[in-house]
């Protein structure tokens, strides 16, 4: 019970100090929550702390330290069957590999999430990650691939700017082209 407790508090500290801007900080917090829930047998709320720390870790320039957070999350919130979780911790691990060079696996491990968070139904974190693919196939050179994955994060979102839906109607004209081939 006192592990709960303690953890609760880290998790809100870390919060604090990641809305601050305070990123290694907010992952030392995180880190030291992960820990006390796994010490109280709380595997998901351990699983959520490392992956909040894996965020702040690579908003702190630390991706090696990021890819070892999240690495095994996925496993945690596959076994609950939280598809949504199971998503972002996948795509957390895409994002330290990115940082870190490794755009193949990064793309894999993208797509895997994308698949995941459509079946969870979450859309707009599905758009997120479309747009993260779409980033890194411009960067490999697959540039029909990445006004695809653009147009399917459109597709997504609840809610889209001006600048998106103008974005959104010149992904169409490339793509009715191809379709017409």
């Amino acid at each position: 019970m006192a592990e709960t407790v303690l953890a609760k508090d880290l998790m809100r500290e870390g919060s604090t100090a990641y809305q601050a801007g305070r990123y290694p900080d907010a992952a030392a917090a995180f880190l030291q929550a992960a820990r006390a829930f796994t010490t109280a047998g709380l595997k998901l709320d351990a699983a959520e702390a490392s992956n909040n720390a894996s965020v702040a870790l690579l908003k702190a320039g630390d991706a090696a330290g990021a890819l070892r957070s999240a690495e095994g999350t996925d496993q945690v919130f596959a076994e609950a069957n939280d598809r949504s979780r199971q998503g972002m911790a996948v795509a957390n691990q895409a994002a330290a590999l990115e940082d870190l060079g490794q755009l193949d696996e990064a793309l894999n491990r993208y797509t895997s999430s994308a698949e995941l968070l459509k079946q969870s139904g979450d859309k707009e974190l599905r758009a997120i990650v479309l747009k993260s693919i779409s980033g890194l196939q411009i960067r490999t050179g697959k540039q029909l691939q990445a006004l695809a994955s653009m147009d399917a994060a459109l597709d997504n979102q609840k809610h889209l700017s001006l600048r998106e839906r103008l974005l959104q109607k010149l992904l169409r004209l490339p793509m009715d082209m191809i379709r017409r081939r």
